[in-house]
């Protein structure tokens, strides 16, 4: 499938690392992009299997799940236009034990591995771009496992939201307080909890696997500290990375 025209909601560079690329590597690499469509639990790629493709998602948000042997998953980190998904084909692993799933409807532009081996092989500004993201993505990685050992789940789900909320493009989230608890590992019950709280405080509105947030200052004021170590390691990591088209703030930045 050869690239087709961009629209402005499907530009490439409405990637963070795409945006980043000068002038030069961007022209040398979008040739070798063809767009996807990202639909709600699509796995872009299985534990175990080879990744023929790297993921630069345009919109929406993928997450990256470890398989348990009883069917049980938990979620290890997210991505959306801020990255890239499929970092074990530059990092020379070809397949990872995880898998990466759709979770909220959106756009990328994929990109095979040869090309992609043979514009890292040339040199450039995209291998570094890649490897600072790697490092964000394993800091996210990190805090959510203290999270997950050391917070309550208040404010997991709190997290959580507010990864979603960088990620969603509009202050809605389509998701079910039955899949948060899955992707966070916990009991229902806990999550049901928790939006409850946020719900009768006005901070959120949930109706039909919808979530609406309403006072994000506020969720951020109740959540720990392991969201803004990550925003802040994302803005650390990648400093210059701002899309070249309209849209609202990448992940990351406020």
């Amino acid at each position: 499938m050869a690239p087709t025209r961009p629209t402005q909601q499907t530009d490439p560079r409405r990637n963070r690392l795409l945006a980043a690329l000068p002038e030069d590597d961007y022209e040398e690499v979008l040739p070798a992009l063809e767009p996807v469509a990202l639909e709600p639990g699509t796995a872009l790629y299985e534990s175990g299997d080879a990744q023929p493709y790297l993921y630069f998602p345009v919109s929406g948000m993928v997450s990256l799940l470890y398989l348990l042997e009883d069917g049980g998953s938990t979620e290890l980190a997210v991505t959306g236009r801020e990255g890239v998904v499929g970092v074990s084909l530059f990092m020379g692993g070809d397949t990872t034990p995880s898998r990466a799933v759709v979770q909220i409807r959106g756009h990328a532009w994929r990109m095979r591995s040869a090309p992609m081996k043979r514009s890292l092989a040339r040199g450039g500004a995209l291998q570094p771009l890649l490897l600072r993201f790697t490092q964000a993505l394993i800091t996210q990685m990190t805090q959510a496992a203290v999270c997950n050992r050391h917070h309550s789940v208040d404010q997991q789900v709190c997290r959580w939201l507010l990864f979603a909320l960088d990620r969603a493009g509009s202050s809605e989230i389509p998701m079910t307080q039955e899949r948060i608890a899955n992707l966070l590992g916990v009991r229902r019950e806990g999550v049901t909890e928790a939006a409850g709280k946020l719900q009768t405080a006005g901070l959120i509105e949930y109706s039909r696997g919808r979530i609406r947030v309403l006072e994000r200052a506020q969720l951020e004021s109740l959540v720990c500290e392991c969201y803004a170590v990550v925003k802040g390691e994302y803005d650390r990591l990648l400093p210059a990375l701002r899309p070249a088209t309209g849209g609202p703030p990448p992940a990351g930045r406020s």
